[in-house]
């Protein structure tokens, strides 16, 4: 293996580091998977590994087993080839066309201002490492690599998994050590999308910004009390609203649906008014959000635009989309009264954008399917009650906890042997692709695990590299008993 000129030559386990480094050169946000999927058929290609590749990209891989375990019964490794694809302002990678910037501290693997993809690069590159090495002992693997999960599982959802004889997988998208995920919620994406009447407006522009928030997932984080940039972008433009008529020229937030936005800015024609009292009501919603919200670096400003207006929205129509803003529900909608602490209903406002039709697009989540459907549905009725219309897609089935688990009682009994702890069984309300696999596979035993990553789906995302060592050498122990 050549690690010549690699940044992360030297880490270990040195196989997976090393993949991890081949994937993150190529180009892989969701809708961008050709090349690391065409990257993984290669890889089979090379190693004499038989290989399914479909039209939407999904890649499966058949392993044989090892000496002495050749006919055991096949074990399912499953994860994800796509990555959310965020970038810090002053950064000048083109995540469709570059690779990523990775590094490392001793600690933890990182990338210069953009997100790593540890989520799931790393179910990827364990795999890799495994499919590579007969030396490591392991019944036959049956490898599921999907598309565009971070977008609503659309690969998992397409993906055709007749040729599969396992009913034992391992899902490999989890980012905490020690927790074994078992369930989790059920989701879909929903878009309002609003007609809008532009016409020549004059006066003086200003441009509203909310920026400087702690963004995350809109799973996993939905919970920790984190300002949605969207959502208060709402609140802001209703507040200024109240006092004074608004024409928006152009508003934009957030960029996936999964990821709590961090910065929102919209500019618009304000006659009437003097900035200063705009910032006023800027100011009071700055310190409002610093203080309900975890958000101490929270900024919400307004600016003059050396602009005097022009194809701009009505008065009519902004005040439209300033109303569905502020009627929309965002965040946590409900708590599990079965779990502590568990999230049990949330949505997420997670893209706005405005063009010759606005339009502002929504994670919906839920361990209970009827709570889904609520919410779904309420979002249709705003819709409808403010003249737009309304879809939905990336719809998956939670994934129900399964009582007697032969795969999870293993699992735990290792991990106990090897760390001298209790692992975490948990259900979650983030979404796995586990749910859509086994209603393909029924019958099927799941578990889902991961070593340790801080903040996915952000610029400051990093994978833990001990941990990264600690997960590997615990998956060659599930495998070698399984």
């Amino acid at each position: 293996m050549d690690m010549d000129n690699k940044k992360l030559a030297g880490l270990e386990p040195a196989a997976v580091f090393h993949y991890f480094e081949e994937i993150c050169a190529i180009p892989h946000g969701s809708r961008n998977t050709k090349k690391i999927s065409d990257y993984l058929v290669a890889f089979a290609k090379e190693h004499d590994i038989p290989y399914i590749q479909d039209e939407s990209n999904n890649v499966i891989l058949f392993g044989k087993g090892t000496c002495g375990m050749e006919d055991h019964p096949p074990v399912i490794l499953q994860g994800h080839m796509d990555m959310v694809c965020e970038k810090d302002g002053d950064c000048p990678l083109d995540l469709a066309a570059d690779g990523l910037d990775v590094t490392h501290d001793d600690s933890f693997v990182f990338a210069k201002g953009t997100t790593l993809g540890g989520d799931d690069g790393v179910a990827v590159a364990f795999a890799l490492a495994l499919l590579a090495d007969d030396s490591i002992p392991h019944p036959p693997l049956e490898v599921i690599i999907t598309v565009d999960e971070e977008i609503g599982m659309l690969g998992a959802s397409a993906i055709d998994l007749s040729e599969l004889k396992g009913r034992r997988l391992i899902n490999l998208d989890s980012e905490d050590e020690g927790i074994f995920t078992v369930s989790c919620a059920g989701g879909a994406r929903a878009t309002i999308s609003l007609p809008v009447e532009r016409r020549a407006v004059y006066g003086p522009c200003v441009r509203l910004t909310v920026d400087g928030l702690r963004g995350g997932h809109s799973g996993a984080e939905i919970h920790k009390n984190r300002a949605n940039a969207n959502y208060v972008m709402g609140q802001f433009m209703g507040r200024i609203q109240k006092i004074m008529p608004l024409c928006l020229t152009s508003l934009v937030g957030g960029t996936k649906d999964n990821a709590i936005p961090r910065s929102c800015q919209a500019t618009l024609v304000a006659m009437g008014i003097h900035l200063e009292r705009i910032n006023a009501i800027a100011q009071e919603l700055q310190a409002e959000i610093r203080e309900t919200y975890d958000e101490p670096e929270a900024s919400i400003q307004a600016f003059d635009v050396d602009a005097l207006g022009g194809n701009s929205l009505s008065s009519e129509s902004t005040a439209k989309i300033i109303a569905l803003l502020c009627a929309c529900p965002n965040g946590v909608q409900s708590m599990s009264q079965d779990m502590e602490g568990l999230v049990q209903t949330s949505l997420n406002m997670g893209i706005l954008k405005l063009g010759e039709r606005f339009s502002v697009t929504f994670s919906v989540r839920s361990s209970v399917n009827s709570e889904k459907e609520a919410l779904l549905n309420q979002l249709r009725q705003l819709s409808e009650f403010y003249g737009g219309s309304y879809s939905q897609m990336g719809e998956y089935p939670a994934w129900e906890f399964r009582k007697d688990s032969e795969l999870r009682d293993t699992m735990v009994r290792i991990y106990r042997e090897m760390f001298d702890k209790e692992p975490q069984v948990l259900a979650i309300h983030a979404g796995l692709e586990c749910g859509l696999i086994g209603e393909k596979l029924p019958g099927l035993d799941c578990v889902s695990i991961g070593p340790q990553m801080h903040d996915i789906h952000t610029t400051r995302e990093k994978l833990d590299i001990a941990s990264t060592q600690r997960t590997w050498n615990f998956l060659l122990e599930v495998l070698k008993a399984l």
